[in-house]
């Protein structure tokens, strides 16, 4: 009988385990079996005569004894064959490779080994059943979810009827409840956990304790007594006063309370303060008894800057936030208690400001923790962030003082450590993005509780305004938000789920990429520099001087009353440096730009004949006199010649 979760992986991960190229579950079954030369229904006796058989052919050892030369495909052979043997005489292993393959076994005991890459090719080739049925587990969750809102807007509607059960209505909330006790009894089922034989007895702490599972299944019975009591009352069995029904809930917040106040209380100390100023003796010499009390008390981490201690702050902050909203939550409750049991005719807009505050703290805090990753980040590089030291830079600068005061009364300094405050050490790269991260991360942050806490009082304020009013509109306009986002969501999933497809895989050379740079031909007149050789993708390089070809002959012979230059007098010389650029010495010239030229000459004349050098590089372009009917030509030619300059 296979089991459920593989059931539910070949339900729902069919379309990423197996691809219709060929690599499929059925090829990689035959791959074990066909190693241990064994039929897929033998038994483990069989399995066993099997691989001491396999193993005397194929050992290494038995191969040198025998005179062969062991290859590394031969140990990777038998590497292979006992990994079959593994897999195949563990009846869990066995059960599951058969099922789902060996890709599926390696994923489903090692989630992390995917990869996604092979993932979105296996889903790309699949089957529309394999799509449908992804599909149809959303659209069975979506169902799951909203089929007791629906309910209860129904039966708050009278659409149901006046004998309708609420014990009927909640049913899809006691079938939740159901799975979720069964989850906590399975959890206790286990047992604790046993200990890697890799980690020593004083270092092993259970992930799980017992106790905070036993704990665990007591918060979720208090809530389900609640469910039950508010059935029965909303049922009219019981007439008790609603005060008397939250006595649950004020449990589970009371517990709630006792387990985040310890976490907001806890001091944050490094080893180091530890044990120099708490217990005055290092941390080998403490007793059992001592390390308890510690952990009770303190979170040890090894220095203020290091994550350790950035993840003991945010814990500790997280936790005064809890018991902020557990407080507002206990204030909600006693206005709704007083309106309820005493009749006050108090506005519903009044009984829920907790929730407005509630609302206000959850955003407040997001842009405050903004602000306070932007004050580090500035804190610790002003100059790529901005800061106190950058502002005090500017200011300096605006009055005319000089925009390093510290620098000029330190001039001269031997750096004798006397100073009383130093200059911060600048940061690297990798932390100036690591920064940038945490700017970014805290943005997002606030982004998305400032529009989930809006998303929520539109919901909040429906409600608001139905009990204020119980005939102003139907209660399906409350839920209402929730279902046209689910839709939106639903929709989009199946557009994304059946309408992937695989891209089909193009050759380089197809496309004419591989000899892309071969074929491109410099322009007319180029040199490239032998060294630097061509750039990728044909396209120009920094030492490239590009020589514009020669005028027109009616251009060459114009006549020179036009004001151009005479064609007889000497051209200008070109001069050709190291990095490419050019420079015109149309004028006296000087003993630097004869070296650069009569160096140019050298390393032209040292290159090979097998690499190709210009012949014109320090010749000077052609002069020309344009007449009246060649204007236009003329002007061609000089954007022309700017352009190339430009270039250089």
């Amino acid at each position: 009988m296979v089991r459920f979760d593989l059931r539910f992986a070949l339900c729902c991960c069919n379309a990423f385990l197996r691809s219709s190229s060929g690599d499929s579950a059925d090829s990689q079954e035959e791959d074990f079996y066909r190693l241990l030369d064994i039929e897929r229904d033998a038994s483990e006796d069989d399995i066993k005569r099997a691989y001491k058989k396999r193993s005397l052919q194929m050992h290494p050892d038995k191969l040198a004894q025998r005179g062969q030369t062991v290859t590394a495909a031969d140990q990777e052979r038998f590497t292979r064959m006992k990994e079959a043997y593994e897999t195949l005489s563990d009846p869990h292993k066995r059960e599951t490779y058969d099922a789902i393959g060996e890709k599926g076994l390696k994923w489903l005991e090692e989630p992390f080994s995917i990869d996604p890459e092979e993932l979105a090719r296996n889903f790309a080739t699949s089957s529309i059943l394999d799509r449908s049925k992804i599909f149809a587990i959303f659209v069975a969750i979506a169902i799951g979810i909203f089929i007791q809102p629906i309910l209860i807007c129904l039966m708050a509607d009278g659409i149901l009827g006046p004998n309708a059960s609420w014990f009927a209505v909640l049913t899809p909330l006691w079938t939740w409840d159901a799975f979720i006790l069964f989850y906590h009894t399975r959890v206790i089922m286990m047992g604790p956990i046993h200990k890697p034989d890799n980690i020593p007895d004083e270092e092993w702490v259970d992930p799980l304790p017992m106790k905070r599972r036993y704990v665990s299944l007591a918060r979720f019975l208090l809530v389900i007594v609640f469910e039950i009591f508010v059935a029965l009352r909303l049922q009219n069995v019981i007439e008790w006063k609603w005060a008397v029904m939250f006595i649950p809930i004020y449990v589970w917040e009371a517990t709630t309370l006792i387990k985040k106040v310890p976490i907001a209380t806890m001091e944050i100390v490094t080893l180091e303060e530890l044990e120099t100023v708490i217990m005055g003796k290092p941390f080998a010499e403490f007793t059992q008894e001592e390390k308890e009390g510690i952990a009770k008390k303190y979170s040890v981490v090894p220095s203020h800057n290091s994550p350790e201690f950035a993840m003991a702050y945010k814990m500790k902050n997280r936790a005064k936030q809890d018991i902020l909203r557990l407080f507002l939550r206990i204030l909600f409750l006693v206005f709704v208690i007083l309106q309820l049991d005493l009749g006050l005719d108090w506005s519903w807009w009044l009984v829920f400001i907790p929730v407005w505050l509630a609302s206000f703290c959850v955003c407040f805090g997001s842009v405050r923790n903004f602000v306070m990753v932007q004050a580090v980040a500035a804190e610790r590089d002003p100059e790529y962030f901005g800061g106190k030291r950058a502002e005090n830079d500017n200011k300096a600068t605006a009055d005319g003082t000089g925009g390093d005061i510290e620098s000029q009364a330190n001039y001269g300094a031997m750096g004798d450590g006397n100073t009383p405050e130093e200059k911060s050490e600048p940061i690297s790269p990798a932390e100036r993005e690591a920064l940038q991260a945490q700017i970014a991360m805290s943005g997002q942050q606030v982004m998305s509780s400032c529009c989930s806490q809006c998303f929520l009082l539109v919901i909040v304020c429906l409600i608001v305004a139905k009990l204020q009013n119980p005939e102003a509109y139907s209660a399906f306009w409350i839920i209402f938000p929730l279902l046209l986002i689910a839709g939106l969501v639903l929709c989009c999933l199946g557009c994304t789920i059946f309408c992937v497809s695989e891209i089909p895989e193009y050759d380089t050379a197809d496309l004419g990429v591989a000899g892309y740079a071969d074929t491109q031909q410099p322009p007319q007149g180029s040199a490239t520099d032998p060294e630097a050789g061509n750039t990728e993708g044909g396209g120009a390089s920094e030492n490239m001087v590009y020589i514009p070809p020669a005028p027109p002959s009616n251009v060459l012979n114009a006549n020179s009353a036009t004001g151009a230059p005479d064609a007889s007098a000497e051209p200008p010389t070109i001069a050709v440096n190291s990095g490419g650029s050019t420079a015109n010495t149309d004028g006296p010239d000087t003993s630097s730009e004869v070296a650069t030229a009569e160096a140019e000459e050298d390393a032209a004349a040292a290159v090979p004949p097998s690499q190709p050098v210009d012949q014109h590089v320090n010749e000077p372009p052609p002069q020309f006199q344009p007449t009246a009917e060649t204007k236009d030509s003329k002007l061609a030619y000089d954007h022309q010649a700017s352009s190339i300059h430009e270039l250089d």
